[in-house]
């Protein structure tokens, strides 16, 4: 999981997604970008909202009234979100939080921790993190290959392809699909089908 660093000089942390209204009382059922869901949804806990610029909520905060796991769902509650449309009105919204005084999680790094890290496979160096983008499904490294000065890769910021991040080595290791970091050959150059002999 990778932190943003949004807003003037703050570092963020992405907790979670509203994915759906819950009820008729204004809950929302969240997506969790957490392991501690019950220490970051603490009632008065505040988040910064990331939302469409046309959206009303765009450029506000949002303050956890109750957070509750409800037939297997965590589902939370915020100050005036009192009824299912309000809570219809911010789903999809993502909420971050800031990290200045609270305790990084593991596996979280900040944007600026990743940015410019080499990309190891297989004992090699393929690339180099440009910049990560938080999308609403994961985050995704953007990678350049090496010898490139345009071309980007994404790779989805999953433990199955990123198993390790070493920050102080300056490196993530990946264990990518074939043909993320190269094409899948078709047929080598010397290797084309002969021609037919009839």
């Amino acid at each position: 999981m990778a932190a943003g660093d949004k807003g003037q000089g703050r570092n963020q942390l992405r907790v979670g997604r509203l994915v759906k209204a819950h009820g008729l009382k204004g809950g929302l059922k969240l997506e969790l970008y957490t392991d501690n869901p019950e220490a970051r949804f603490i009632t008065g806990a505040e988040f910064t909202l990331q939302v469409p610029e046309a959206s009303p909520w765009h450029g506000k905060t949002i303050t956890v009234r109750e957070y509750r796991v409800m037939n297997g769902n965590p589902v939370v509650f915020f100050d005036d979100i009192d009824d299912r449309d309000a809570a219809d009105g911010i789903v999809r919204a993502i909420l971050w939080i800031d990290q200045d005084d609270v305790e990084p999680e593991d596996n979280a790094w900040y944007d600026h921790q990743l940015t410019g890290l080499d990309v190891v496979r297989d004992e090699q160096v393929v690339g180099r993190v440009v910049r990560i983008d938080h999308m609403p499904a994961q985050d995704l490294l953007i990678v350049r290959p090496i010898g490139s000065d345009s071309e980007e890769i994404m790779v989805p910021f999953v433990e199955a392809i990123v198993p390790t991040v070493d920050i102080e080595a300056g490196r993530v290791i990946v264990t990518p699909p074939a043909g993320l970091f190269e094409e899948l050959p078709d047929a080598a150059p010397d290797e084309q089908p002969a021609a037919d002999a009839s």
